[in-house]
């Protein structure tokens, strides 16, 4: 194969992986839609937290800004997929804003208009003060700290599973589109040369491996236990 054909093999190849890593974002961007009809309908955030919304709005926006093409060519897919979920955040932190008591509606206002001014923060010192090659490693580090922060927080609900025994409070689809969406951009990462976005990646394709593995394991225990009698045999 001619270094021009296998130049084109990867352009599509990586075409795919990002797309098909948009695709698996998607669901995870949409997953939350019935949490806050549930909080609409009852007129009351209940017992929810907005924290990981604002965690997730402030990645989405400094990986936004890294996909651009002036931060960093070719990786345009970065920032689409992460437009659509600042957007879908922003979207979730109003909700939750609106049907919150005032002192949590008070601190997320509080954190949202922070997290505007950190991204702002970063939006300025990238443009005015890095060169073109300092801007997308400044940018880019920041993007792997937070994906990486983001990435963590699944290790929550790996320790409450492995405390219960249970699955209950991680979905199984969920778990899955997590994993696959973070093996699409690895591969995406690796085909572009980008160890600002398959690092984090290959660490979220790592966590959902284990995510998965929990889930078939502790699943099966689940099913075990639902088949022993309930009453033991009376000696």
């Amino acid at each position: 194969m001619t270094s021009s054909g296998l130049a084109l093999s990867y352009s599509v190849l990586s075409n795919v992986a990002g797309v098909a890593g948009n695709l698996f974002a998607l669901t995870l961007f949409v997953s939350p839609i019935a949490t806050f009809r549930r909080i609409a309908r009852n007129r009351s955030t209940e017992q929810f937290s907005g924290l990981p919304y604002i965690y997730s709005l402030l990645n989405c926006l400094i990986s936004c800004w890294y996909g651009l093409p002036f931060v960093t060519p070719g990786v345009i897919l970065v920032a689409t997929v992460n437009s659509v979920g600042a957007l879908f955040q922003f979207l979730y932190i109003t909700i939750f804003i609106i049907y919150a008591e005032n002192a949590k509606r008070v601190k997320m206002s509080g954190l949202l208009l922070a997290v505007f001014g950190v991204f702002g923060v970063i939006v300025f010192v990238s443009i005015r003060c890095l060169d073109p090659i300092a801007r997308q490693i400044f940018v880019g580090c920041l993007s792997v700290a937070a994906l990486i922060f983001m990435f963590a927080s699944p290790l929550f609900i790996i320790n409450l599973v492995i405390r219960t025994r249970s699955v209950e409070f991680m979905p199984f689809y969920l778990s899955l589109s997590t994993f696959l969406m973070s093996l699409s951009f690895f591969a995406y990462g690796m085909l572009k040369h980008d160890i600002f976005i398959y690092a984090p990646n290959g660490i979220g394709t790592i966590l959902g491996t284990l995510q998965l593995l929990l889930y078939a394991y502790y699943s099966r225990v689940s099913r075990e236990d639902s088949r022993r009698p309930l009453i033991g045999p009376h000696v």
